[in-house]
């Protein structure tokens, strides 16, 4: 499985810019991906686990702004077409480096 968060959050006051950052070191450090500048991504095993991420990003939630969260399959994931530029190679994003402990 995987979680992709959308978030699109104001910048427009010193505060909007602190949540903002503070929300991307967040998704930074729980270890989701950066896709697009605001689309983050993250393995999960399962739909639990899953879950379990969505309701973590619930709690580190900003007070103003869209955050939303999707829970997709590998295979759905996979079947991303791109219309403009390129999948980049250089980041090993599949389940292969995925360890459960």
């Amino acid at each position: 499985m995987r979680v992709i968060v959308f978030f699109d959050l104001p910048v427009l006051t010193l505060k909007n810019r602190r949540d903002y950052a503070h929300f991307r070191k967040y998704l930074i450090k729980s270890g989701f991906m950066m896709e697009q500048e605001s689309v983050y991504s993250k393995l999960a095993p399962n739909s639990t686990v899953a879950d379990s991420i969505i309701e973590n990003v619930r709690k580190n939630k900003v007070d103003d702004g869209l955050i939303e969260a999707l829970k997709v399959t590998e295979k759905q994931y996979n079947n991303i077409q791109f219309i403009t530029g390129e999948k980049q190679h250089d980041v090993l994003d599949s389940d292969e480096r995925l360890v459960i402990l």
